[in-house]
């Protein structure tokens, strides 16, 4: 949805991951999913007195993990208590980092070659997890609320960027990016679906080049399809009220899915108002240098560098789709497999995307002997296509020959194909005139018409390349 000419969408998003350690921040509750609601608690998650938190190793780790991954300096940090009211939290705060968080000052490159900013990444406990009954599941048209404290004190890493996302595309692209490199460094599972991973998104507008609008938050945004539709709507809600000539209010706002549009939920408060304050039952955290270094080492091959990587095999740019769907689905190694067995790289690359089933397992080897086949002109593009399915069906280690000839592929000579041509042209003479006049649109019908008369057989640029032949004589 575009915006009026002259106004501009800034947006920075707030990114929440659990974090996918065994157990909770501060206690030994187990963490986990889908359990039957308050099995996963004890006195130091629900607050109760006399109880004192001990910290999560591998919390931090994890934590750290992610600020490596994204760039970010690790520094020594401070637990704080944010304090408000709400059954979501039994204590009556949430421990968090305020002032101190132990990731500041990293990036996030993504796929088209943009830079966002990551002004933060700090850690912090989850909140229980409310359910208001009746209506429309807000707490303000509910008959009663229900409360399941199995999340609070999960560990979390908030993920802070800068207003650097101009469009909601982009916001689009940030998340799935965010979330590939949690996954890939195995920090958390990102399932927005199960809230593992949840979006919060400050949308502001201006008109180009004025300095930044006020700020709305979007909450409640559980996919990246409602990402992009609520920043879409907000932006086009705020233009519409200062083009009235009225103000936008700082607030949250919760998106509504089924209705498609975004929600006053309260005035957005300021940090004062949540009376930060060092929680005393916890020691600063220092982590020393050798284990940030050893955090640093340890990190996987990021997204960023297996599509660099695989672009480089292939001879395209990172960001062109099928690299980065390849990259997405984790098959790029076994794309680079197939060209070390000598496969052709971009119908190898084709045939991997957009062909190969989810969670297929095919050897590499057959793979590139089919790719083979297609490069040579023994198997047109669909009958690779279909040798390819019954490759996977046999459990991909099949001889792509031997299918093919038990499918009854047979490779078509070139004389053949043009005496083919040749007589499905002369069959429809109206239509090969207007193709001869430079309609374009009359190709398909007669690439289809050869496809059918030679039963799937003809290699369809093979057809197309002889049309244009054709053509090209006739016109002269």
């Amino acid at each position: 949805m575009a915006l009026p000419e002259g106004w501009e969408v800034v947006c920075g998003l707030e990114v929440h991951c659990e974090l996918g350690t065994r157990t909770k921040l501060f206690c030994s509750c187990p963490n986990e999913f889908g359990s039957e609601p308050n099995t996963n608690v004890c006195p130091v998650c629900l607050g109760l007195p006399g109880s004192l938190p001990v910290l999560n190793g591998q919390a931090v780790e994890l934590a750290m993990r992610i600020g490596a991954a994204l760039s970010c300096e690790v520094k020594p940090s401070i637990f704080a208590r944010k304090n408000y009211f709400y059954p979501d939290m039994p204590k009556d705060y949430q421990v968090s980092q305020y002032d101190q968080p132990i990731n500041v000052d990293g990036f996030l490159d993504l796929p088209d070659g943009s830079r966002v900013g990551i002004e933060r990444a700090h850690m912090e406990e989850d909140t229980g997890k409310s359910s208001h009954a009746g209506g429309t599941g807000r707490i303000s048209d509910s008959t009663h609320s229900l409360v399941d404290y199995n999340r609070a004190g999960v560990p979390l890493v908030e993920i802070v960027s800068r207003p650097d996302i101009g469009s909601a595309e982009q916001a689009r692209a940030y998340a799935a990016e965010l979330r590939s490199i949690l996954v890939a460094t195995g920090a958390s599972d990102g399932k927005m679906e199960e809230g593992s991973m949840r979006v919060d998104a400050n949308v502001s507008v201006r008109r180009t080049g004025e300095p930044l609008g006020t700020r709305c938050e979007i909450k409640n945004l559980n996919s990246l399809r409602s990402l992009v539709r609520g920043i879409e709507y907000e932006a086009s809600r705020q233009v519409e009220l200062l083009e009235a000539g009225n103000r936008v209010r700082q607030e949250t706002r919760h998106w509504d899915e089924g209705a498609g549009r975004t929600r006053t939920g309260r005035v957005k408060e300021e940090a004062d108002d949540y009376r930060y304050f060092p929680e005393p039952d916890l020691v600063p955290l220092q982590p020393n240098e050798g284990w940030v270094a050893a955090v640093r080492a340890a990190l996987p091959v990021l997204p960023a560098q297996r599509r660099a990587a695989l672009a480089a095999a292939v001879g395209l740019e990172p960001s062109t789709e099928l690299v980065v769907t390849a990259v997405e689905r984790g098959l790029d190694d076994f794309v680079r497999d197939a060209l070390a067995a000598g496969a052709e790289a971009r119908t190898a690359l084709n045939r991997a995307v957009n062909d190969l089933p989810a969670g297929a397992t095919v050897a590499v080897k057959p793979f590139a002997a089919l790719v083979g086949l297609e490069v040579g002109g023994a198997l047109t593009a669909t009958q690779a296509k279909k040798v390819l399915e019954v490759l996977v069906e046999r459990g991909g280690d099949a001889d792509p020959a031997a299918l093919a000839a038990e499918l009854g592929f047979e490779a078509l000579s070139a004389d053949a194909l043009a005496g083919i041509v040749d007589e499905v042209v002369a069959a429809h003479p109206t239509d090969w005139a207007s193709y001869v006049g430079g309609n374009d649109k009359v190709a398909g019908m007669f690439v289809g018409k050869v496809m059918k008369a030679t039963r799937g057989k003809a290699d369809g640029k093979a057809v197309t390349a002889l049309l244009q032949q054709r053509r090209g004589a006739a016109a002269g």
